[in-house]
């Protein structure tokens, strides 16, 4: 009997949140290039398939993965690239506890126990059935360029343009002991959103290969005062469902901009917030001095030749792009080269592109700090070219062996936009991507297949280098109207110190 008392007492005198504001937010977000949200079937016909709704056969994209991208997103802007969460930041605040992590050593760290996410995402599933596309790739062997045996891969990609319909839900507490709570909330929750609504978190996998990119418009916010009665009632007959139109009794704040639909629904927070991210981003655009091939994986119904350049899906429509993946891979081989060739420490090309866990079995893999986008390659034409191939003893033709290849051609209208960017540079870092960007620039450096007979070279017309760091902001101007024509530099001796760092580091022994 009295340990019943006792339980009782216990169970009336619990510590029940105080929840004094909800605030709901909705937005849709639009897929920019195709997207890998895996599901990990193993027995699934390519490589790695798309997550899918068990009851229709629309994509599912889950509200952990989007809750992982924002909160690293945040954590990025308030601290910059490569830094860790901090108790009582705006990331632990507005997402809960940081979770344990491990030293040099292998050493457990227990960071924080923190608290509960006071953030609520639903999970989102597409607003129609998938649309897939299908993307071959391959590992190609740095030194014989050509592709290494059983490293050829298959993915499911969302198609660029799939809708997810988002939901936010933010519980705000009464916590007199911190002044300052819900207005970390708030400036934490318009920081993580605004990285939605400016393409600046991707989703799925290889969003460093330019796959994921998304935007978020149309924001709508609720803002649910839960001490008064209007706003009480209206909460309790939400329909969550949103089969409704309006869900509820009170209407939304509508805008384009999440920080001015959340003022608009009478949300105050401060709008004064450094972006700590250092990043050094080429913006260049290049047209085609040559033909330009890239092997595209996807089987055509139709009649087709035998090989066909890489398309896209964009507003409906078959694009030719480069692919993030092709570029990258190009740009690492080249750097390695260049590396060797004045024999630096070649430990700066894992530094950049990431560990190649083909040759280090290192248990500490790093994630690549250049981020490749993928780019449409606007105005070409589509020619087909029948070739044979020769027998090299008798001079003739080989029996069965014509085939037949799509490659796409310029005018004087093609352009291609290439976005390179590298967060928390070094200067040697800068310098050997300067030199990546002469060799593409200069026609030397070939991208895609058959390089060997004259296709895949570009040429450089304009080039916009940004640099962001905490006390430098720099910008530099590249222009050559034709291959004639003699270089237009804003600031030749700052790119040029960049690049004789990289000659002054230490020699390989």
């Amino acid at each position: 009997m009295v340990q019943k008392l006792s339980h009782q007492e216990t169970k009336f005198q619990r510590n029940q949140r105080h929840i004094i504001k909800r605030i709901l937010i909705r937005g849709n977000l639009i897929l920019d290039t195709p997207t890998c949200l895996g599901s990990g079937d193993s027995e699934s016909p390519t490589d790695l398939s798309l997550l899918r709704d068990s009851v229709s056969n629309h994509a599912l994209l889950t509200g952990a993965s989007i809750a992982g991208a924002i909160r690293n997103y945040l954590r990025e802007s308030e601290h910059g690239y490569l830094s860790s969460e901090k108790r009582n930041d705006l990331a632990t605040t507005l997402f809960g506890v940081i979770w344990t992590d491990k030293d040099n050593q292998e050493n457990s760290i227990i960071l924080d126990d923190g608290n509960q996410s006071p953030l609520i995402i639903d999970d989102s599933i597409s607003t129609f059935p998938i649309q897939t596309e299908l993307r071959d790739g391959v590992k190609i062997n740095s030194l014989t360029h050509t592709a290494e045996n059983k490293a050829k891969y298959d993915l499911e990609l969302l198609q660029a343009g799939t809708k997810f319909p988002l939901c936010f839900e933010l519980l705000i507490e009464e916590k007199p002991d911190t002044p300052n709570y819900e207005l970390s909330l708030l400036k934490g929750l318009a920081i993580a959103l605004q990285g939605l609504e400016k393409g600046e978190i991707s989703l799925g996998m290889k969003k460093r290969r330019g796959f994921g990119r998304c935007q978020v418009h149309n924001w709508q916010v609720w803002n649910f005062n839960l001490e008064g009665a209007s706003d009480r009632i209206a909460w309790l007959t939400l329909d969550h469902s949103w089969s409704t139109d309006p869900p509820c009794t009170k209407s939304p704040a509508i805008n384009p901009s999440i920080v001015a639909a959340m003022k608009q629904a009478g949300l105050e927070f401060s709008e004064e917030w450094d972006d700590k991210r250092d990043r050094f981003i080429i913006k260049a655009t290049f047209t085609l001095a040559t033909p330009l091939l890239i092997r595209s994986g996807q089987a055509s119904s139709d009649k087709a030749p035998d090989v066909v350049h890489l398309k896209s899906r964009r507003d409906g429509e078959l694009k030719p792009v480069l692919s993030g993946t092709s570029l990258a891979g190009v740009l690492r081989h080249r750097a390695e080269r260049i590396i060797n060739t004045i024999g630096k420490n070649p430990s700066i090309i894992e530094d950049i592109f990431g560990s190649d866990l083909g040759k280090n079995k290192t248990p500490q893999a790093r994630a690549s700090r250049l981020i490749v986008h993928e780019s449409i390659i606007e105005d070409t034409t589509d020619l087909i070219q029948n070739r044979i191939a020769i027998d090299r003893f008798t001079g003739g033709a080989l029996h069965g062996a014509l085939f037949n290849e799509q490659p796409i051609f310029a005018n004087d209208k093609t352009q291609l936009h290439l976005e390179l960017e590298l967060r928390k540079p070094k200067d040697k870092e800068i310098g050997l991507l300067l030199l990546l960007l002469k060799d593409l620039w200069t026609s030397d450096l070939p991208i895609g297949g058959t390089s060997s007979i004259g296709r895949g070279r570009l040429q450089g017309t304009d080039t916009h280098i940004i640099l962001r760091r905490e006390q430098e902001n720099k910008t530099y101007h590249i222009q050559q109207s034709s291959p004639k024509e003699d270089l237009v530099v804003n600031d030749t001796e700052s790119l040029e110190k960049f690049v004789a760092t990289l000659y002054e580091e230490e020699v390989t022994k």
